[in-house]
């Protein structure tokens, strides 16, 4: 496997991860009466702050998986994988990695930075496909 494809798996474990660490104290503290419903309505309750920053963490991580899947695909498909864009790969998984506790524990202007730190890598992947 390729070191691109090798991010981006545990980038995909990482959103599992994610999921887990999110969904666990939110059924705790919504309750799966509301957890497991179709949720036409607000929750009776609140999350705490951390639960609801773990939730927002996890949907961001999987918004931008899909843009990061797309660099590793082009690549891949293109044959164009390089020291380079593996070093891309490896530095979008650590910035997604580092994203977690920066948002959950509200680290700014930290959080911002490694966000456009992984973007920033996701993009240049896309820019060596076409150069």
């Amino acid at each position: 496997m390729t070191p691109e494809l090798t991010a981006l798996t545990l980038a995909a474990l990482l959103a599992a991860v994610q999921f887990v660490l999110y969904a666990v104290p939110a059924n705790r503290e919504l309750g799966t009466g509301y957890t497991m419903s179709a949720r036409d309505r607000e929750p009776s309750r609140a999350m705490s702050e951390r639960t609801a920053r773990l939730g927002r963490a996890f949907n961001n991580h999987m918004e931008w998986l899909m843009f990061f899947g797309l660099a590793v695909g082009v690549i891949q498909m293109s044959g164009q994988n390089s020291g380079f864009t593996a070093a891309c790969a490896w530095v979008y998984l650590c910035a997604r990695i580092a994203y977690l506790p920066c948002y959950v524990f509200g680290l700014r202007p930290w959080r911002s930075a490694v966000w456009a730190i992984g973007f920033l890598a996701t993009a240049l992947m896309l820019l060596a496909a076409l150069f």
